[in-house]
């Protein structure tokens, strides 16, 4: 199942997230900084979405109250919600 999430408060605009059930299949960013964001993408291949959700939320980018991580684990919690 492929879900596109408009992030909020970050450099990237949208994330989108292919979920084979409750497994991250794949993320891509769209935006943001390309390095962190493809190795966001590389470790979260495979993983459990729960998982990089609980790792991932809550994470700041500097003086910002969000990053990228954090917009990650909002998209699979609403990707999740909405199955």
């Amino acid at each position: 199942m492929e879900y596109r999430y408009k992030t909020k408060g970050t450099c990237s605009t949208t994330i989108i997230v292919d979920l084979d059930g409750d497994i991250v299949r794949s993320v891509k960013f769209v935006g943001g900084c390309k390095g962190n964001t493809q190795g966001i993408s590389a470790l979260t291949a495979g993983m459990k979405a729960q998982d990089v959700i609980r790792r991932c939320r809550g994470i700041r980018c500097g003086a910002r109250p969000t990053s990228c991580p954090d917009q990650l684990a909002a998209a699979l919690t609403q990707a999740l919600a909405n199955r």
